[in-house]
């Protein structure tokens, strides 16, 4: 199994509405075909750290993650949900004693970057961005 997990927060400038609209999408990502499971919610943890969301996806496996990333619900979804946060800290983990599984998320995740431009610069504007 495959966990993505991201905390977040919004930009002060998103309203009330667009942040609804963003958890919806995100919900929706959360329960497309490929994910296990999924939650989207408030963050509990330290405040101190700025983040008040937090989204969770699991995958059986790293054939189910590719088709996660590219399953156009997850592609629309970003659209909605990248230009309103301000803060951003992704963290994978997973069961599966495969080596190489790090190097090929990695190469994943670089492929979705050049593959579509408009999405790795909606993320790259995050002002506060962590990758793990």
């Amino acid at each position: 199994m495959i966990v993505i997990i991201l905390r977040f927060s919004f930009r002060d400038t998103t309203t009330e509405a667009e942040r609804e609209e963003a958890l919806t999408a995100m919900r929706r990502t959360a329960t497309v075909e490929s994910t296990v499971f999924g939650v989207v919610g408030r963050d509990i943890g330290d405040p101190a750290e700025g983040f008040t969301h937090t989204y969770g996806a699991a995958v059986t496996d790293f054939g189910a993650l590719e088709r996660y990333t590219y399953d156009p619900v997850h592609l629309a979804g970003d659209d909605v949900i990248l230009p309103r946060l301000s803060r951003l800290s992704a963290v994978r983990f997973s069961d599966d004693p495969d080596p190489a599984l790090v190097e090929r998320i990695n190469e994943l995740h670089l492929e979705k970057r050049a593959r579509y431009p408009e999405w790795d610069r909606r993320l790259d504007a995050i002002p506060d961005t962590r990758r793990g």
